[in-house]
């Protein structure tokens, strides 16, 4: 089974929606070759980590059963897993989390941070295997009217410290610990701006952070044109630049879906800082 690769340098991880209603790439890897071939693509590029994920949590997505998400997602981890990846599995279900680790999968990403599975936290403890908690309000149908806060970011950094202890509660170990702060995900854009401004904030809750921009709503929307927003496609290299921005900073990963321009953006930044 692959490790989770160590941290010297802000980490890449490589998106990989085999589903058919992603906002980006919605079905353009549904199928199992359509599947690994771009997992190997990403890991051709330098993905350090895949993250395989089988439902959407696009704005309004709707669940897929949870048979439809084993089937979609075993098979690629078993797969990608065998060939020497660190893969990662992008669910909110411990049942999908406990078979995609013994799919062999090294790490869980769960964007509702242990809130939609009462049983997640303690499965993944004792999975023993390391952990994404995310910042979540609810599910993708009703996100969008839970943006409300008195302090963006000081909001945020107090219901992710309630998802870290209870994480820890539950027997994760702090090393295997990983928070996210879920960009729109019940945020503005406006709140996306601010989080990320203010990063440093949510680094003093004293877990490494992964931080998920790539292609999302709110770049776009810096991007707009007379026509309307930029195209998800067509954020690519403000994607890029922000990693830049993260990696001078010291994040632990960049979730992404384009590899190798993160990775040219990172070489970039650290070289720089270095002097």
């Amino acid at each position: 089974m692959s490790v989770l690769p160590e941290a010297g340098r802000t980490l890449v991880m490589g998106i990989l929606n085999v589903t058919p209603d992603s906002f980006s790439d919605g079905g353009d890897h549904l199928g199992f070759e359509a599947a690994i071939t771009q997992g190997r693509r990403l890991l051709a590029e330098g993905a350090d980590i895949i993250d395989v994920g089988g439902e959407s949590t696009r704005p309004g997505a709707e669940r897929a059963p949870v048979a439809v998400e084993l089937g979609r997602v075993l098979p690629v981890i078993r797969e990608l897993a065998a060939a020497g990846a660190a893969v990662s599995v992008d669910t909110m279900r411990a049942q999908v989390a406990a078979d995609a680790v013994a799919a062999g999968a090294v790490l869980v990403n769960d964007v509702s941070g242990g809130l939609a599975d009462p049983a997640m936290l303690g499965t993944v403890a004792g999975l023993g295997v390391g952990y994404v908690a995310m910042h979540w309000r609810g599910h993708s149908t009703v996100m969008q009217q839970l943006t409300r806060y008195d302090d963006v970011v000081t909001d945020v950094a107090a219901e992710l410290a309630q998802r870290r202890d209870a994480a820890l509660a539950a027997g994760i170990a702090p090393e295997r610990l990983i928070l996210d702060p879920g960009l729109g995900f019940a945020k503005t854009a406006a709140h996306n701006w601010e989080l990320l401004s203010r990063l440093d904030e949510l680094g003093r809750l004293g877990q490494p952070l992964l931080v998920g921009a790539s292609r999302k709503r709110f770049l776009g929307e810096l991007l707009a044109e007379a026509d309307g927003l930029r195209p998800p496609r067509q954020r690519d290299d403000a994607t890029a630049a922000l990693t830049a921005l993260l990696a001078e900073r010291g994040v632990w990963g960049v979730r992404t879906h384009t590899v190798r321009a993160q990775r040219d953006a990172i070489a970039v930044a650290d070289r720089l800082r270095r002097g």
